[in-house]
Parts: structure tokens; sequence; C-alpha cells
């Protein structure tokens, strides 16, 4: 996902300025690239038609994006590249809401307080332990569109980083 594309030039490199990515390009699976306290997803895991998901594509996905972040329960950050995916992890109870759930209108540098998730029990030892809590951060997707443009820039991507850092600290 964005590796060889000019979004994801875009991320790699913001994510290497901030410290989370080994180096600021991607070009293929095995370039080397290894990202540090990061994990990407999507909330569509098909390529859909004109790179434009549906809805309907967005909630047939749900349960893959849904098992993702119980996997990563420990994860203190989520970041929403874009409205689309902002609308996908709010719809998740993961996330602390659902399909009829009350949410902030979705906005660069948008901050929200969600819910702790329950650590997975390892192996079937030990109970599950609640976590710390958890932020959603919001910023414009890094298309080519919204950087060409100016509503997505270097120094706004960055501070939003630094602001991740910060809380994941």
């Amino acid at each position: 996902m964005f590796t060889g594309d000019r979004s994801g030039d875009f991320l790699f490199a913001a994510l290497h300025r901030a410290g989370y990515a080994n180096q600021p390009l991607s070009r293929s699976l095995d370039d080397g690239l290894e990202l540090s306290r990061a994990w990407v997803t999507a909330a569509v895991r098909c390529a859909p038609p004109a790179n434009k998901p549906t809805p309907l594509e967005r909630d047939t996905c749900g349960g893959y994006l849904s098992s993702e972040l119980r996997a990563l329960a420990g994860a203190r950050v989520l970041l929403a590249l874009g409205a689309f995916a902002y609308e996908a992890l709010w719809r998740l109870p993961e996330a602390g809401g659902g399909p009829g759930e009350k949410r902030e209108r979705f906005a660069h540098g948008l901050e929200l307080p969600l819910p702790p998730l329950q650590a997975p029990r390892l192996e079937g030892r030990g109970r599950a332990r609640d976590q710390a809590p958890r932020t959603l951060l919001c910023s414009y997707h890094p298309s080519q569109r919204n950087v060409f443009t100016g509503l997505l820039t270097a120094e706004m991507f960055d501070k939003l980083l630094a602001r991740a850092r910060q809380l994941g600290a």
C-alpha cells in the first residue's frame, strides 16, 4: 500500500522525517522499508475502479479493519488519512463508534479520544487487560491532488506526526 506512487512518496518521506521509517521511499515489496512503531493499513482491501472506494466496499471490508485494530490493541494513536478512512474507523466498535454514532465532522488536525481496547489474551493464559486511552488523529489524504494544491503540506503533516509521537510516547 502506497508503495511506488506519489502519495506513498509523500507519506513515507514524512514517516522517515518523524522517525517511523528507516528510509524515505518505498518502491517495491522488497526495497528494505521498515516501519517502527507504525502500521499502515487500508479501509478497503481491493483496488476499486478509479481508486474511489464505495461505502459498500468500505462496509464489506470492515471486518478486516476490525481484526487489525484488535490485533493492535496496544496502539495509542490512530491516524486516519482522509475522510473516507475516518468514516471507516468511526463505524467500528473497536474505534468507539458505530454506524449511527454521532461524531465530529472530519477536518485535518481533528483529535478525538477513543476508548481503550482490551488486550488479547496470549495463548489462553492470563486475563485480558485494559490498555491506555487512545487518540484518533485525522489528516487530509496524501493524494497528489491534496499535495499539489497545497491542501496538505509537508509542514502540516509533520506537525501531525509530531503530535502522534507525543501522544504515543
